[in-house]
C-alpha cells in the first residue's frame, strides 16, 4: 500500500454523505430541464449554534432527481419539518450564454417529520 501524502485521504476513508433536519422554506418546485429530465428543488433551513454576529440559520439548496425522492418532496409545504439525506454535488449548467455552477444536496431519501402548524 503506498504511503499517503500529507493532506490526502485514503479512498476507502472518503465519504460524501449529508443528513439535514430542518424546515422547508418555500413550496418545492418541479422543473423540467432542457435535457428532458425533471427534478424537484427546495431549500431546507437549518439553525446554527448561537454565535455573536453571525447568521442564525443556513438555507441549503436541495435537489431531488430520483423518483423515490421526488415522491417524498412533492407533498411538502412551507414550514414542514423534514429530514433529507444524500450527497453534496456541484452541478454545472449553461445560463445566460455562459457556464454556471451551484452546490446543492442531491437528495436520495426524504421524509416528513412534522407538518407545519401541527405543533
Amino acid at each position: 500500500m503506498p504511503a499517503q501524502q500529507k493532506g490526502t485521504v485514503a479512498a476507502d476513508a472518503a465519504i460524501n454523505e449529508v443528513r439535514l433536519v430542518g424546515r422547508v422554506s418555500q413550496q418545492p418546485e418541479q422543473r423540467e430541464l432542457p435535457s428532458g429530465d425533471t427534478l424537484w428543488t427546495f431549500r431546507v433551513v437549518v439553525p446554527r449554534p448561537a454565535s455573536a454576529g453571525r447568521a442564525a440559520v443556513d438555507a441549503l439548496e436541495c435537489a431531488a432527481w430520483t423518483a423515490r425522492a421526488q415522491r417524498s418532496v412533492a407533498s411538502w409545504q412551507p414550514d414542514d419539518v423534514v429530514e433529507v439525506s444524500g450527497a453534496m454535488r456541484r452541478r454545472f449548467f449553461r445560463a445566460g450564454g455562459g457556464a454556471a455552477s451551484r452546490v446543492e444536496v442531491e437528495v436520495s431519501r426524504g421524509r416528513l417529520i412534522r407538518r407545519a402548524g401541527s405543533g
